[in-house]
């Protein structure tokens, strides 16, 4: 197994409670005193609010809640790439677009700093995934005893 630094994982930590503090002051307000939304409206409220308080499990555990910093570096990644790069291409910008567009790119380069890339390689790509059948791994007895 690769060590991560404490120092990587504090930034982990920070990049955590700032996501958590965001989303949890701007969503939850959302929530409990909301008007009428659009479907999609209310599903992005509600999935980033659920996603601000998973934010706080990452101040106990932040390796072991990696996979939400993965989350949210690809979803503004995604955006990004999808959205906001092909309406500036195209001088489509409005006020709230662009906004979005700072915003996500802020939150993409955070968390190319933030999360451990290496650690990510070792532990989710080239490590073996679980078993589809049979039982796991840790009961099957050695060949040694």
């Amino acid at each position: 197994m690769h060590d991560v630094s404490t120092l990587r994982l504090h930034v982990m930590r920070a990049l955590y409670l700032m996501v958590f503090v965001f989303l949890s002051s701007t969503m939850w307000p959302l929530l409990v005193n909301h008007g009428q939304w659009s479907m999609m409206h209310g599903v992005a409220v509600a999935l980033l609010g659920a996603l601000g308080l998973l934010m706080a499990f990452g101040l106990r555990y932040p390796l072991q809640m990696l996979p939400i910093l993965l989350f949210e570096f690809l979803w503004k990644l995604f955006w990004l790439l999808a959205i906001g790069l092909p309406l500036w291409r195209a001088n489509q910008l409005t006020a709230d677009t662009r906004e979005t567009l700072v915003n996500c790119s802020f939150g993409v380069a955070v968390c190319l700093i933030a999360i451990p890339w290496k650690y990510v390689w070792v532990n989710y790509i080239r490590k073996p995934g679980e078993r589809w059948w049979g039982p796991p791994r840790s009961s099957i007895p050695s060949e040694g005893g």
